[in-house]
């Protein structure tokens, strides 16, 4: 919604609210007072303005934009029909001549400064003329007592065009103030977003050049590991060693070529699958890695929703498991249930807890609450999980250790 849909939004709601004030209030002073009104001008007055709300509420559904030129002409147009029909009704005499200054409220909360000030004199012309040149509505009556009548009616007719404009003016700045607030909240995340996608190709850049500078390293090391093994005079345990050296460089120039082909693995090992199996086979993938952890997984008695199980997700959750068993690894509690919109992880560990100083801040880049721990891992967890329209949230248990709750749109994740 555009900054002056909002705006000219209420408007129509406020035009109802006059619509149906000022035709009870017309009803009561023809029928009941029987004051000179002509039912004719005054009508008229009343179904142009429904008219036009009609036809505002209906271009409020459109795609083209609203315009501060458009909510102008509409705000200009309901201070002629205003003055149009206060003039046929007692002019300045009339208890409700104050709601001319609904339109320029309206345009004083939302419009440029040229044309608040075409509103404001536009409305101070109308009711200075309204005061002199109008249609005069007083009855003329016979004795005292009726023209005491006539004037108790009328200052009840201005505190009821009070109070009336009063909850208008207090509804319409209420809305206007909580659309800006939900404006300027979009903004701030949209400028967060942005940040955060910064950040992540900051890292992706570094990531892929770090991993083109390594190949030579590591495979300078392969080949002279390969001439230290030949030599004779190793005995057994450094042979052993050297083999150890030898695997682990493997394995870092095998996950160097992962990092080349992310995206082609991400696509290829996507696949779908019950969500009570998803978490099966990562904690079975947990288990070879770290074989000192104790756990206990707890899975929702019912039927389990379908997840579009991809590496980057299971590597995510990956990283939320070995960050509790680094925390402490015996122990750990593990849960899995869901509702109709959403499928909930969550990991309980006996650990420390987290610091209070870095609880805000865990989850940005480059923060970490471990000694050796370089502070990425849970910042792309997060954006992963986000990319699922999810979120993880960390937080202390009541006695000790932490507790790390992942949530999951079923809509993002479903197969």
């Amino acid at each position: 919604m555009t900054a002056n849909q909002q705006p000219l939004l209420q408007l129509t709601y406020i035009r109802f609210v006059v619509i149906c004030a000022q035709t009870c209030a017309l009803t009561f002073a023809i029928l009941y007072l029987h004051l000179p009104i002509s039912p004719w001008f005054s009508g008229s007055a009343l179904l142009l303005l429904a008219f036009l709300n009609l036809v505002t509420y209906a271009r409020l559904h459109s795609a083209f934009p609203v315009t501060s030129l458009e909510l102008f002409s509409q705000l200009l147009a309901d201070c002629i029909i205003y003055g149009f029909l206060l003039y046929h009704t007692g002019g300045g005499t009339n208890p409700f001549v104050s709601m001319l200054l609904i339109p320029l409220i309206i345009a004083v909360m939302t419009l440029e400064n040229r044309y608040i000030w075409i509103i404001g004199i536009l409305v101070s012309l109308m009711y200075g003329i309204l005061l002199r040149d109008y249609v005069p509505i007083t009855p003329m009556f016979g004795h005292q007592h009726g023209v005491t009548d006539y004037l108790d009616i009328h200052m009840v007719g201005m505190w009821i065009n009070f109070l009336m404009t009063a909850i208008v003016i207090t509804y319409f700045i209420t809305h206007l103030n909580r659309s800006l607030q939900a404006q300027q909240k979009a903004l701030i995340e949209s400028r967060e977003t942005a940040i955060h996608n910064q950040q992540l190709l900051s890292l992706a850049t570094i990531a892929a050049g770090t991993a083109h500078e390594l190949g030579t390293p590591l495979g300078t090391m392969r080949v002279l590991l390969h001439e230290m093994s030949k030599d004779p005079r190793l005995d057994t345990e450094q042979q052993e060693d050297l083999d150890l050296l030898q695997q682990q460089v493997q394995v870092c120039a095998g996950k160097l070529k992962e990092m080349a082909r992310s995206v082609e693995e991400e696509q290829s090992s996507e696949h779908t699958t019950l969500a009570t199996e998803f978490m099966q086979d990562i904690i079975e993938q947990w288990k070879i890695t770290r074989p000192e952890v104790t756990f206990a997984l707890n899975v929702k008695a019912d039927l389990p929703p379908d997840l579009r199980s991809t590496t980057a997700l299971r590597q995510a959750i990956l990283n939320l498991l070995n960050n509790a068993a680094d925390a402490n690894p015996q122990g750990i509690r593990i849960s899995l249930t869901w509702d109709k919109d959403d499928v909930f992880i969550r990991i309980r560990d006996f650990g420390p807890g987290l610091p209070i100083e870095q609880a805000d801040q865990l989850g940005k880049p480059f923060i970490t609450t471990k000694g050796g721990g370089l502070g990425i891992g849970l910042f792309l967890t997060s954006s992963t999980i986000a990319s699922y329209d999810g979120d993880v949230q960390l937080y202390n248990a009541e006695d000790s250790g932490t507790i790390t709750e992942v949530r999951l749109s079923r809509r993002a994740v479903h197969g």
